[in-house]
């Protein structure tokens, strides 16, 4: 398959250049971002996933050796540290800013496909009054 070039490529990736430097210091991204770093070094936290992986896979090997007692022993202290995981301040936190993080991105994505649509309509439209 051939690459096309098109006339306005370069200008196109120096414009998406620029949005998405703009994006990424927006205020919003920047406090997910923030965030983000704070959840990723906190050892408590990894600490918590951590527990939660090795009493989930305890769960299913007392599953696979038909241990009900002790699958369900597994099962509740991998729900009660995914509870303390959930309820942390910092995943709290995290949670809020990627939902208005990703608010944001909905909204730019719906404003570009908005205007993109609308100038093919423009050029479609400007195609047919020439044809006529």
């Amino acid at each position: 398959m051939e690459k096309r070039e098109f006339q306005y490529e370069e200008e196109v990736k120096k414009s998406l250049d620029a949005l998405l430097e703009q994006i990424g210091s927006n205020e919003i991204i920047e406090d997910y971002k923030k965030i983000a770093r704070k959840v990723d070094q906190h050892e408590g936290l990894k600490q918590l996933v951590e527990e939660i992986k090795r009493h989930q896979k305890d769960a299913v090997q007392f599953a696979h050796y038909d241990k009900p007692e002790a699958e369900k022993e597994a099962t509740r202290l991998a729900d009660e540290k995914q509870k303390a995981f959930d309820e942390h301040p910092l995943v709290i936190a995290y949670r809020e800013k990627l939902i208005e993080a990703n608010d944001l991105l909905q909204h730019v994505t719906f404003l570009l496909e908005q205007n993109v649509n609308q100038y093919l309509e423009d050029k479609l439209d400007e195609v047919k009054e020439e044809e006529s």
